[in-house]
């Protein structure tokens, strides 16, 4: 006699509920095992449509195919994996007594209900639009659905439409503005917040910030968006919150997202403090026969031990797998949570970041941190290597790394995947120096960039340079205070670029036989740079050697400078 079949009903068919329930599956092989997804496409790479909409590829079907170039539809659900994928069906009730699930074909407007032993919520999330006026005008849209990336497409394929806002400077908002600009639209990205990319501190999103002005894209920050305007039904402008009035045709709405929890609540089940369903690290909710994974849920922060949201494409395909696998046998596989590490390519450049940000650190009353910021390439000048600027954020006491961000052309990708698992491996300072990585000119400097970048901290947690960040030379340039700027760069760098600040140029071959030319108090205060302040470093060696008692090294050097320079 044949048992009976585990039937398990995955609600949601974009990444993390296809994935729990082909994992479900590949555990259970006689599992009876459905998606019920309301959109007419399944598996839909989500991340991948500011770069459709971009021009990065031109078939569509590249965005809900295997890597091996087959489309993900309810035929192949059904003949590859053995499961039912109902495509344009909506989940109208669930009755948690009965275990039964009822749902409404979108378009025949046919209902039904099938019965669940398992339920595995994956209902994703809904971008967030603003309480302003204007917003039902045609011309405004988000990129959260296959829909919107059509109609994104379309406008770049038609190159009607001459200039568009971007409403929000976070990932998708800066991806966007990279996508449309491709097309010859002429972007401006308002941002309500003091800077882009909110997961990086102020100096490192201004580079990012910097590098977007430089393809010809506006930027404007400290301003929010008070209305929508237009006129017979289609947006012309959009009002910002200081009156100004910015004529466009086209507003991309990317302020976030939030989970998508209406199913959830209306069954009844815990919605946790940040607004996404509680789930355990099984990723099991309230009710043990229903799992909830991807952006409708909320994550443990490795690091904080707090709730916090993370809607990450790759977070959501790990959450699933795990879920499939406890929906399809015991519990008996875990999700640790997450430490929000993230990326995104701003034109030529990357921007990345895992773990804390000194912002968020001292937000969360970390006050025992140290930073520091190292520039340099990712690889020899001979190789073409290209400029990244790294800031870590580590434990004072313990030396344990605590967060990572990376900016600039080079491989951030590389340098934030390294720090990632640095932080989860709980690593500190002293355990990252000696790294054994892969070198070769064609990939890395012989001592990587990230290594350089914990050598460096490693020098100021043990006293031997006393950093000072480019914002802190700022702001005590623009308090009218005068400490002696020593650039120790050479003839020909200064004259291709210098800050004008009132610097003193004197290269560091020269800069023993000119200790003269120095201020004679010793305890005056002493700012060394170079293009990356390697130099600046050994300058500062050379001058404490000689009895200076207050010089500070100037981290990142010009390269990290992110305020405007004379030249």
């Amino acid at each position: 006699m044949m048992k009976n079949r585990r039937r398990i009903v995955v609600v949601g068919g974009s990444a993390s509920g296809p994935k729990a329930a082909a994992k479900a599956r590949r555990i259970d092989n006689s599992a009876e095992v459905t998606i019920l997804q309301k959109e007419a496409d399944l598996s839909m790479a989500s991340c991948g449509y500011p770069y459709y909409v971009g021009g990065y590829f031109e078939d569509r079907n590249m965005l809900i195919c295997t890597p091996t170039g087959v489309v993900r539809d309810p035929k192949f659900y059904l003949n590859a994996k053995d499961i039912a994928a109902k495509v344009n069906t909506e989940v109208i009730a669930i009755d948690r007594s009965k275990r039964t699930v009822s749902f409404r074909h979108t378009v025949t407007g046919e209902t039904g209900e099938m019965a669940y032993d398992k339920l595995i919520l994956a209902t994703g999330a809904v971008p967030r639009m603003p309480p302003i006026p204007g917003t039902d005008l045609q011309g405004i849209t988000t990129l959260q659905s296959m829909k919107d990336a059509d109609f994104l497409r379309k406008v770049r394929d038609e190159r009607k439409i001459r200039k568009a806002a971007v409403i929000g400077g976070g990932l998708i908002g800066i991806e966007t503005c990279e996508a449309l600009q491709l097309a010859g639209i002429e972007i401006t990205v308002v941002e309500l917040l003091p800077q882009l990319l909110m997961f990086l501190d102020w100096e490192l999103a201004k580079l990012v910030e910097n590098h977007v002005k430089s393809k010809g894209a506006n930027v404007i920050t400290e301003n929010g968006i008070a209305a929508f305007l237009g006129e017979n039904g289609r947006l012309t402008a959009v009002k910002l919150q200081n009156g100004t009035e910015l004529p466009c045709e086209l507003a991309v709405v990317a302020i976030g997202v939030r989970p998508n929890v209406k199913l959830a609540q209306q069954i009844g089940l815990e919605i946790g403090e940040t607004g996404g369903i509680r789930v355990n690290e099984y990723m099991q909710t309230t009710d043990p026969d229903i799992y909830a994974v991807g952006d409708c849920v909320e994550n443990v922060h490795r690091i904080t031990g707090k709730k916090v949201l993370a809607p990450l494409g790759d977070l959501a395909n790990l959450q699933g797998r795990v879920a499939g696998e406890n929906a399809a046998s015991t519990n008996c596989v875990t999700f640790p949570g997450t430490i929000q590490t993230g990326i995104c390519k701003v034109f030529d450049y990357a921007a990345g970041s895992t773990g804390l940000s000194e912002t968020m650190a001292r937000r969360l009353g970390f006050a025992d941190i140290v930073t520091v910021i190292n520039a340099s390439p990712d690889k020899p000048g001979f190789m073409e290597g290209k400029l990244l600027v790294t800031k870590l954020v580590a434990d004072s006491k313990s030396g344990r790394i605590l967060g990572a961000q990376c900016v600039g052309p080079g491989n951030v990708n590389r340098q934030i995947a390294q720090w990632s698992m640095a932080i989860q491996g709980h690593l500190t300072v002293e355990d990252v120096v000696n790294s054994d990585l892969p070198y070769a000119p064609p990939f890395s400097l012989a001592i990587d960039h990230g290594v350089a970048a914990a050598h460096i901290l490693q020098n100021k947690m043990k006293g031997r340079m006393k950093g000072i960040s480019c914002a802190e030379v700022h702001k005590k340039v623009t308090a009218g205070e005068t400490p002696f700027l020593l650039d120790v760069r050479q003839p020909e760098e200064f004259e291709q670029m210098r800050l004008g600040i009132g610097e003193t140029l004197m290269p560091l071959g020269a800069l023993r036989k000119r200790l003269n030319e120095l201020p004679q108090d010793k305890g005056k205060e002493i700012i060394c740079y170079c293009k990356i302040s390697l130099r600046g470093y050994e300058a500062a060696l050379v001058l404490e050697g000689n009895g200076w008692k207050n010089v500070k090294v100037m981290e990142g050097g010009v390269a990290a400078w992110p305020y405007p320079r004379e030249k």
